[in-house]
């Protein structure tokens, strides 16, 4: 049995995409999983379940989608995944809330990434780090092929590889 760390997006932003967390959490566990925990409202859970990434998906969708009708994007990464980002942060000395993680699937790009003069940004593997000194809000940050990612703030990316680690 692995932990997972599960990414959903675009889940209670901007108004769209309602999913409220107690509901989420009682239909992952009734999809088998165990230790089944959410952090905040915007689609974070940490599990139990299988190790294959490809079947986990799989039954997350399908209980989703069972239970709410949606289909979000999930994106799956492994307790030691989600920590493994944590250590190759490019940007240690950033600010947490102010230095997004966009995840993705396969290997990321920078290619047609759009930004501001004093946004930094760096490659993981299967992440892209981008510290915005001046603010998220203020950004005119273009992210192409977005729609297959998602992103967290480093707090948040520290707090899910924590819950991750905790024993259940």
């Amino acid at each position: 049995m692995t932990r997972w760390v599960a990414l959903l997006r675009a889940v209670n932003v901007g108004g769209t995409g309602k999913i409220a967390m107690a509901p989420l959490r009682a239909a992952v566990a009734a999809a088998g999983f165990a230790d089944v925990q959410s952090y905040i409202a915007s689609g974070n859970l940490v599990f139990t379940g299988p190790d294959g990434s490809e079947a986990v998906r799989a039954t997350l969708t399908g209980a989703i989608e069972a239970e709410f009708g949606a289909s979000p994007a999930i994106l799956l990464r492994t307790g030691a995944g989600m920590a493994a980002v944590v250590a190759r942060n490019p940007f240690p000395d950033a600010v947490g809330s102010q230095l997004l993680v966009i995840f993705t699937d396969g290997a990321p790009s920078l290619d047609g990434v759009r930004h501001q003069a004093d946004e930094e940004l760096a490659l993981g593997e299967r992440e892209i780090f981008i510290n915005h000194p001046s603010g998220m809000g203020r950004s005119k940050l273009v992210v192409p092929g977005a729609k297959l990612c998602t992103g967290r703030n480093m707090n948040t990316v520290r707090k899910l590889a924590a819950m991750a680690a905790a024993t259940p």
